[in-house]
């Protein structure tokens, strides 16, 4: 079986629903329908090919790479092209995003450039993770189009395009010759339980809706920097990572793909972390006129909560909270990274960050224009509530350590995030009760000092990972967004300077925090080792920003620009020695995390966040 291409081998498409993720050799190696979090129906990426896939390529006995592929402007339709002595072959990918309520499909179209093409598809269906075969059998209409369905457990998949015959172990497979100017195409279409049988589509019809609908989308950005081009980039990932039917966010979709080769950082981030919901929206406010999703987002927040005494970290898509976490046995994992995982244990944590990005990303949208909602301020008051009463705890951070429990220096900084951001907002209704707002900014500040005293090392002028520890965390690098102490803070300057010696790679890339040095280092309770975060390396040029090292900054930025892969994606991390991405693709954070840098070096020392201004808060 051939071994799986280096993750930034792989380009997603999207539609909102779900992702496929297409490889350099034209195989769709994941997909999960008909929602992101719904079973792969193929697997191979975490497998190989008895595990699912769907390849459309030149035919050839070996699988040959593209010889150039690029997405149309402004979203994630993408064009493959094979240049080979006989021709050259085009092939266009995308999945229809028209409409919330449109099935869940794939489209792909073939077309002969110059030349003469033989063109193979060959396809296996395998729902249930790899679990099982479903196979295409022929089904004829009413009007005699032949079709091919493949039925699992009430729901199908249906492929119209070429006839496709029986092959051995479970594949189907289509061989068509095309001539200068000639295409066929292809669709694979969902069909829930007990839903109409989906209409054959109207692929040329589906393909300019989608580019229209791209181009909408990207008319948003109204960034004007010298990295518009990457922003455009993130903003079409970060788009196709919203969730249509709810305004739920994705962290990615996929499933452990390892932050080491061969080891057990393995997760499933197929899920809305509030957390990463809310920087995504709170990156898109930013860059352009997102509020739509802003406000979708904000009333999927406002049903999924419902009581903020029982809030979590991370939902279901449908609100549900159901993510008990298992092990796939059946599937040998990425290279041999396992376990492979679906569901995520961290769902049950205590993290304190959290409700600060909620909070912040709230304010934000208002600031650019999103009206108020009073069940979002009854919300966010809340959950202010509970940041008061549960603050004094230890929790699991914003790296969901599965270690002991510890007073994390940036939980802390984000509890006060969050009571500070929702004082400022319930500052503007004039009706809301004063003793209220008093009594939170008194916690604010009590918050304010307990970090000053107990998360900072006078000695080595740094901010500390958590409370009586010499360690340092890259999260501590977000601390000049927060608003928490001014930019060019000598403690601020300090904690940016000691992540860059303690956490920087030799190229300048920055680890989330030591994870093998010693035990004291190691607090995520894992073996083995991770990659440099691209988030945190973003971070790394913001805060530069932030403090007016600017021509640095750049430099930075341009040199992470550069670990893109072909077509702009990032996934979580970067492992320098190998020259390779490491992680789930595309990654939400990555990619919010490049819009935040690029915002911040288009005003540069300028804080990105207003600084505080209520009460005892503000004179410290």
């Amino acid at each position: 079986m051939p071994v799986p291409l280096p993750i930034e081998g792989y380009a997603p498409i999207g539609n909102g629903r779900s992702t496929a993720l297409v490889d350099l050799h034209g195989a769709i190696s994941w997909l999960c329908l008909p929602e992101f979090d719904s079973p792969a129906v193929f697997a191979s990426l975490l497998g190989d090919r008895r595990h699912g896939y769907w390849s459309l390529a030149p035919t050839s006995t070996q699988p040959l790479p593209v010889t150039r592929r690029a997405y149309r402007s402004g979203g994630l339709v993408l064009d493959q092209v094979w240049e080979l002595p006989e021709g050259a072959l085009q092939v266009t990918e995308f999945m229809p995003t028209s409409g919330a309520e449109r099935p869940a499909q794939v489209i792909r179209i073939a077309r002969c450039l110059r030349g003469r093409m033989s063109v193979t598809s060959r396809i296996v269906v395998a729902p249930g993770y790899g679990r099982s075969h479903a196979t295409l059998h022929e089904v004829t209409n009413p009007d005699g189009v032949r079709r091919f369905a493949a039925e699992h457990e009430g729901a199908a998949l249906w492929l119209d395009g070429p006839d496709h015959r029986p092959r051995r172990r479970g594949a189907a497979v289509a061989e068509t010759v095309l001539t200068a100017g000639q295409e066929a195409a292809y669709a694979l279409t969902w069909q829930e339980p007990d839903a109409p049988v989906p209409l054959v589509p109207d692929t040329g019809q589906a393909l300019a809706a989608t580019l229209r609908a791209w181009a909408d989308w990207s008319a948003n950005v109204t960034y004007t920097g010298c990295y518009r081009d990457a922003v455009l980039d993130s903003v079409a990932v970060l788009g196709s990572l919203v969730h249509r039917p709810t305004g739920a966010v994705i962290a990615a979709p996929t499933t452990s793909l390892p932050e080491e080769i061969g080891g057990e950082r393995n997760w499933d981030y197929r899920y809305p972390w509030l957390r990463d919901s809310a920087l995504t929206l709170r990156e898109l406010v930013r860059a352009g006129r997102f509020l739509e999703q802003a406000r979708a987002w904000r009333t999927w927040l406002v049903d999924t909560i419902g009581d903020p005494i029982t809030a979590r970290i991370m939902y279901r898509l449908d609100g549900s909270t159901e993510l008990t976490e298992t092990v796939l046995d059946h599937l040998p994992g990425y290279q041999g990274s396992r376990p492979v995982r679906i569901g995520n244990g961290a769902a049950g944590q205590l993290q304190l960050d959290v409700f600060g990005y909620v909070a912040d990303a709230l304010l934000t949208a208002e600031d650019a224009g999103l009206e108020p909602d009073p069940a979002a301020d009854a919300l966010l008051l809340g959950l202010a509530e509970v940041v008061v009463a549960t603050a004094h705890k230890p929790d699991r951070g914003i790296w969901e350590i599965r270690g002991p429990e510890r007073h994390f220096t940036h939980s802390k900084i984000m509890a006060w995030v969050a009571i500070d951001r929702t004082v400022r907002l319930l500052e503007r209704r004039p009706d809301h009760e004063r003793a209220t707002l008093t009594r939170l900014r008194a916690a604010a500040a009590l918050f304010h000092t307990t970090v000053l005293a107990r998360g900072y090392d006078e000695e080595r002028n740094t901010f500390t990972q958590s409370y009586g520890s010499r360690e340092l965390d890259a999260s501590l690098l977000l601390l000049p967004q927060t608003g928490f102490l001014p930019p060019d803070d000598k403690r601020v300057v300090g904690t940016i300077e000691a992540v860059q010696r303690e956490l920087a790679t030799y190229d300048g890339l920055v680890l989330r925090y030591r994870t093998h040095q010693d035990a004291d280092a190691n607090v995520d309770g894992l073996a083995g080792e991770e990659g440099a975060f691209f988030a945190c390396s973003f971070w790394l040029v913001t805060a530069l920003a932030l403090v007016g090292r600017t021509d640095e900054a750049c430099e930075r930025m341009d040199a992470l620009l550069a670990l893109r892969n072909d077509v702009g994606i990032l996934a979580e991390e970067y492992d320098p020695s190998a020259g390779r991405q490491l992680g789930n693709t595309p990654q939400g954070l990555s990619h919010l995390a490049l819009v935040n840098a690029a915002v911040a070096l288009g005003v540069p020392s300028v804080p990105v966040l207003p600084r505080p201004r209520t009460g005892a808060v503000a004179s410290l």
